[in-house]
């Protein structure tokens, strides 16, 4: 069964670190783009930062440069997103999909949700003192 899952969301304080998970189960994620995204209430979805297959390139939301990092460890299965100096407004629900565009191009990935193939629950992010 294809499935990601999401974890390591919470509650922070403003200035805070956090580091999401999204491990899958069901395929191999070293061949597929990894984004994540976000979507806070009364929001439509936001691409927040994404990383592709072999070469690991990434790229990320201009709201979030500079203090999230996304990477990934094929080893497990996982990519991660290191989200430091939280703010107030990068309260969402956090969300990583799969893009199967990684299966025959290894530099590219996106930040629109379109192409991506598996999506996982979601995890609450909440940035509040």
């Amino acid at each position: 069964q294809v499935q990601l899952v999401e974890s390591g969301g919470g509650l922070v304080q403003p200035g805070g670190s956090l580091r999401l998970s999204c491990a899958a189960s069901g395929f191999t994620l070293e061949h597929y783009a990894i984004g994540w995204f976000r979507q806070a209430p009364g929001k439509e979805r936001e691409g927040v930062s994404c990383i592709s297959s072999r070469d690991r390139r990434t790229t990320y939301a201009d709201s979030v440069k500079g203090r999230f990092t996304i990477s990934r460890d094929n080893a497990k299965n996982t990519v991660y997103l290191q989200m430091n100096s939280l703010k107030s407004e990068d309260t969402a629900v956090y969300y990583c999909a799969a893009d199967p565009v990684g299966q025959v191009l290894s530099n590219i990935c996106v930040l629109a949700g379109g192409p991506y193939e598996y999506w996982g629950q979601g995890t609450q992010v909440t940035v509040s003192s």
